[in-house]
């Protein structure tokens, strides 16, 4: 779910390059809600289900559950737009990656922090440290590669790049934890009120954003490409742009409509309202000739 989140979220990336201004952002926003959602948020509390304490049942904290998943979605979005908007690449690529990797970081705490259980729990400061680095260079990576790479297969090496970056920083969070009993001497206590079973509140929740996420990797799959995106605005910026009237030049053959004098002029128009003849102004019209820059069926001279 790590790698799927953050392919979906680097696919949106993509899309965000030809456009500029609300369009740009809105794609970068749709990409930051994937990372933090799936690539992120979902990935920790799946594996949070494979964690117990024999004996005991764990229980987790709605408010600070809910917290933990808007936290990680602003600051990754916010990660997102300072790169996408950034006047110097570099250091927006480095200010966003660090913003991205402590938010990311902030999440796997607060939702070991919303566990509900009677135990104290503690952390190992030296792995504690490794996780938020960890989580830092897994942003970064994720943002030069939302900035750099361009075809499919490039986005899906670097999803999975990402993924398991994102996975390594959980488990080495949870490597650096430690649970005693609520008797213990020290550490946080993990018990009180306001905890919901796993089952009535996030496998739902998990079942939920993994539906959508797949909807919505299906859909960007379908979407056109960044290069069709391109090519879609110049096409149509090459039809809304105005043309200058062509000159005649010397000896060319002149149009008229035929109902005014030979030399008045006729604007292209396409289609046609009706036939022009053309003529050299000598000479009775013969056989029939098209005209390709004016569009019109027209009469050459003999």
């Amino acid at each position: 779910m790590s790698c799927m989140g953050a392919f979906l979220g680097l696919r949106c990336t993509t899309r965000a390059r030809p456009f500029q201004g609300a369009a740009r952002a809105r794609w970068l926003l749709l990409g930051g809600v994937s990372i933090g959602t799936t690539g992120v948020w979902l990935m920790h509390f799946i594996a949070m289900r494979g964690f117990t304490i024999p004996g005991e049942t764990i229980d987790y904290n709605v408010p600070v559950t809910i917290l933990s998943l808007l936290v990680v979605v602003v600051i990754v979005c916010a990660g997102l737009l300072i790169v996408g908007f950034g006047r110097d690449r570099y250091t927006s690529l480095l200010l966003g990656g660090v913003i991205t990797g402590i938010g990311v970081a902030v999440m796997h705490y607060l939702g070991m922090a919303a566990m509900r259980m009677p135990g104290r729990v503690t952390y190992d400061p030296g792995l504690l440290i490794i996780s938020v680095v960890i989580a830092v260079v897994a942003a970064t990576a994720a943002l030069w590669a939302a900035l750099e790479l361009h075809g499919i297969g490039t986005t899906l090496a670097a999803s999975l790049i990402m993924g398991l970056a994102v996975s390594g920083m959980h488990y080495t969070g949870m490597a650096a934890m430690h649970v005693f009993p609520a008797g213990g001497p020290s550490g946080m206590m993990m018990g009180g009120a306001g905890g919901a079973t796993a089952e009535s509140f996030l496998l739902p929740l998990i079942l939920g954003i993994t539906v959508i996420s797949f909807v919505l990797t299906a859909t960007i799959a379908l979407s056109p490409s960044a290069e069709e995106i391109r090519y879609d605005a110049a096409l149509l910026d090459h039809i809304r742009r105005p043309r200058p009237a062509a000159r005649a030049p010397p000896g060319s053959v002149r149009c008229s409509s035929g109902s005014g004098p030979p030399s008045s002029s006729v604007a292209g128009s396409w289609p046609p309202s009706r036939s022009v003849r053309c003529s050299s102004g000598s000479g009775p019209p013969s056989s029939s000739e098209y005209c390709p820059d004016a569009g019109f069926s027209v009469m050459s001279a003999s």
